[in-house]
This record gives C-alpha cells, sequence and structure tokens, in this order.
C-alpha cells in the first residue's frame, strides 16, 4: 500500500484535473475512468520514486491530456485564441516535470491558469 503522503499527492491531482475537466464541460463516465487509469499508473511511479510527489500533478494532467488526445481530441483548448482564429490548439502544461505545473498557450507563450483552475 501507498504512503499516506503519496496517496494525499495522487488524490489531489485527481481532484484538480477532474476541476480542470469540469470547468471545461468534459467530465462524462469515460473521461473519469482515464483520470482514473492516469493515477492508478502515477501511484506505481510514486512507489517507485517517492520524492516525486510534487510533480505527480503535471505528470497526471499531461497523461489525462494524452489519453484524450487518443480516445476524442485535444484538451483543453486554449479558449483565448479560440475567439481570434480557426485553427484551434491545446494549452500545454509547463513545467513538464516540475512542481506547481500551468496550462500555458504556446502560441502567445502566456500562462493560461494553474492546474487545477482552468476556467
Amino acid at each position: 500500500m501507498a504512503s499516506p503522503e503519496i496517496e494525499a499527492a495522487l488524490h489531489g491531482a485527481r481532484a484538480l484535473i477532474l476541476a480542470d475537466l469540469t470547468a471545461r464541460d468534459v467530465a462524462d463516465a469515460a473521461v473519469v475512468s482515464l483520470v482514473e487509469d492516469a493515477v492508478t499508473h502515477r501511484r506505481w511511479w510514486l512507489e517507485q520514486w517517492p520524492d516525486g510527489t510534487g510533480f505527480v500533478l503535471g505528470l497526471v494532467a499531461q497523461d489525462v491530456q494524452d489519453a484524450l488526445l487518443e480516445a476524442y481530441g485535444r484538451w483543453p483548448l486554449c479558449a483565448a485564441c479560440a475567439a481570434e482564429d480557426d485553427d484551434p490548439h491545446a494549452l500545454s502544461v509547463e513545467p513538464e516535470l516540475g512542481p506547481d505545473p500551468h496550462w500555458v498557450c504556446g502560441k502567445r507563450g502566456v500562462v493560461v491558469a494553474a492546474v487545477g483552475e482552468l476556467s
């Protein structure tokens, strides 16, 4: 069984990713299952590297984003650019491996929101 610190990090990541999915109206049962799969995978990862708890939120966000791309398409779309152009693009998670991950518009190079705080 994973340590309490690992479980707390995973539960926190799950909650914040679900908040972003809900904010963008895509948190149906199939998508929530993708989140659960990502959390399960990262539980194993954290058991191998317990010092990675500070990085797990960004990694779960990227895992869910990758799974959604394969199953449904790009997510989350950049709402700021979508209003101005016909080439919708997804936000990316930065830093790729680090604490305090944010959703970033790569086209403009601006931080849109912290992971878990999409509107």
